[in-house]
């Protein structure tokens, strides 16, 4: 076997081991780069160490240290529980305050993991409480946090930007988010609309489902402090994300603002190894030809119009299984200026952002982290066997809602 279809065959491979084993999919990845632009492509191992993202590691480690760091000393807790207040005791408006608490958390740098982790365990004891579906609420937040994830300060934002920036699209960050923020946003209205949440408005206030909060301490407000630092830095003055969460974790681990050891314990290297991992043996892919066969295939499926339907789809099936941010687009976004040409036309952009938001409409499913977070934070009164089928098929619905979505956003532009 040629270089090229080694390089394709171990692509789907890792993306088929992420989906149905607890082998690490990234480590899977390096492993076979290494083998075949080594042994089968005859590159010299400094070669193929150089598709290793070096960049992207320290901004997303930068990040992820941060709001580690904002999670370990209970500050994000502080944010979340304090938010539910502004629901005022009412049963509809409560899953809403929790998509919009999701996409706030998301989009200020955590991302939609870690704005699902930190809020699921309030959010379902409340539902339960209040009487609140528990798919509502699990499609409410769960949407929120994706609505928030591709904010240009968080992991999957600052991943999409640049594997976007490496096919030549540029300075698209801030729409990759308003165009996933809008196709997150429709979806759940058409989902609180569907599941329920105008009888809830209409029923009245519920039992207070306020928690005890605490106040603020020390290390809270200055861990506050730099949050907003660092996102006016970004935003505002144009600095390196991941330089100036380093920055700021310094700061705080200086003023020993949170317990070090959890710290470190809690940021996910896991997936950040995912990540580099898989952009390993794409990038050895693109360097044997291995890409050129994976677009032909898919110029196969779908034709200029109905290219950015079908990519969503794909990628919303794929994505069901296996992770997103770390596998799906690192995976698919390469393809799309090779799957242009052999299309014979069509529109990069608007190709991408179908990966992007197709990927992520069906991260409700319990076999996504999103959605395996809510479920696991459903009080053990209700019936859990039941919210897992629930968000299974909903989470397979989200794959075709997907297609229509994005051929309609993004098919005719």
């Amino acid at each position: 076997m040629n270089p090229a279809a080694l390089s394709l065959a171990a692509l789907v491979a890792a993306i088929v081991f992420s989906c149905v084993t607890p082998v690490h999919a990234g480590l899977l990845a390096a492993a076979a780069a290494f083998v075949i632009g080594h042994f089968a492509a005859g590159m010299k191992p400094q070669a193929v160490a150089a598709g290793f993202p070096v960049a992207l590691f320290l901004t997303l480690a930068g990040i992820t240290l941060l709001f580690s760091m904002a999670q370990a000393n209970g500050t994000l807790e502080q944010l979340a529980r304090r938010g539910v207040r502004l629901a005022r005791g009412n049963r509809g408006v409560i899953p809403l305050v929790f998509f919009f608490l999701a996409l706030g958390l998301g989009a200020a740098g955590p991302g939609g993991i870690a704005a699902a982790a930190l809020l699921a365990p309030v959010a379902m004891p409340v539902a339960a409480e209040c009487g609140i579906p528990a798919l509502l609420m699990i499609v409410m937040l769960a949407n929120g946090a994706n609505a928030g994830t591709f904010s240009p300060l968080a992991p999957t934002g600052i991943i999409a930007r640049d594997l976007m920036q490496r096919i030549g699209l540029e300075a698209v960050a801030w729409p990759n988010f308003w165009n996933t923020l809008l196709a997150q946003s429709l979806v759940a209205a058409v989902g609180f609309i569907v599941l329920g949440g105008p009888r809830l408005l209409s029923a009245g206030a519920a039992s207070d489902a306020d928690t005890h909060i605490s106040p603020w301490t020390t290390p809270q407000k200055l861990t506050l402090a730099v949050i907003a630092a660092f996102a006016v830095a970004v935003a505002a003055f144009g600095l390196d994300a991941g330089m100036a969460a380093l920055v700021g974790a310094s700061i705080l681990s200086v003023a020993r603002a949170a317990d070090e050891e959890q710290v470190w314990r809690g940021a996910p290297w896991s997936v950040l190894f995912l990540v580099c991992g898989v952009t390993m043996l794409v990038s050895i892919a693109e360097k044997t030809g291995g890409m050129d066969l994976f677009t032909s295939l898919l110029a196969r499926m779908a034709g200029r119009s109905t290219i950015p339907g079908m990519m969503a789809l794909v990628t919303g099936l794929v994505s069901v299984y296996s992770s997103s941010s770390a596998v799906v687009m690192p995976a698919f976004l390469p393809t799309i200026p090779g799957l242009v040409e052999k299309l014979g036309g069509g529109n990069p952009l608007m190709i991408a952002y179908s990966v992007n938001v197709g990927a992520h409409l069906v991260d409700v499913s319990p076999l996504s982290t999103i959605g395996a977070l809510c479920l696991a934070g459903v009080p053990a009164s209700e019936n859990r066997h039941c919210v897992f089928r629930q968000l299974l098929i909903w989470g397979w619905a989200m794959s075709l809602a997907g297609a229509v979505v994005c051929q309609l956003l993004f098919g005719y532009r």
